[in-house]
């Protein structure tokens, strides 16, 4: 089974790479959404994702609980397609309304290490082939506040353990896929 990481900045083509990988694949597509819509732009974007979507996908709606859900839906004739990892990680960061004083140490919800763990575990024996998503935040200024930085600083982190677990990496800049490891299929 594959496992591609698809990374890159806002409104840079990622999502639409990854769904043509899933389209490509010729395999029942399982999309995976992580997006919750806190407020009425982020509805607009994740109806936007929707319309882009293909009618036949499965689309699961899940926020938190990424590891349960690829455990569930990975199969030898499917694809996962998780869009994305960023989102779930702010999920996970402030789930339960956590909040992080303005300055000192960030310490995230124990869920955030459990879930972290979960997912690299599962991406190591995944049943099927899987796609994921994820927003590369550290390439540009140095955020303002400590919240901010930390998570910077945790995006990086599991990028790069997704990316280590993962046969194929790409980098999507202005919709053009980079190959940063692996060889596409």
């Amino acid at each position: 089974m594959t496992c591609t990481l698809v990374l890159g900045g806002a409104r840079s083509g990622k999502s639409a790479y990854a769904e043509q990988l899933a389209i490509g694949s010729g395999k029942e597509v399982v999309y995976i959404a992580t997006a919750r819509a806190g407020d009425g732009e982020m509805a607009v974007r994740i109806a936007h994702h929707q319309r882009q979507r293909p009618a036949i996908w499965t689309t699961v709606e899940e926020p938190l609980a990424l590891a349960a859900a690829l455990r569930q839906w990975c199969a030898p004739h499917r694809l996962v397609l998780v869009d994305c990892l960023t989102l779930w990680l702010s999920n996970l960061m402030f789930d339960g309304g956590t909040q992080y004083p303005d300055v000192g140490q960030i310490t995230l919800p124990e869920r955030f290490h459990t879930e972290r763990a979960a997912l690299l575990a599962v991406l190591e024996q995944a049943a099927g082939d899987i796609v994921l998503v994820s927003n590369e935040v550290g390439m540009g200024i140095v955020p303002y506040g400590a919240v901010s930085r930390a998570f910077t600083d945790e995006a990086g982190r599991l990028n790069q353990a997704v990316a280590a677990a993962c046969g194929l990496a790409v980098f999507v800049a202005a919709g053009l896929p980079l190959v940063l490891k692996g060889a596409p299929c």
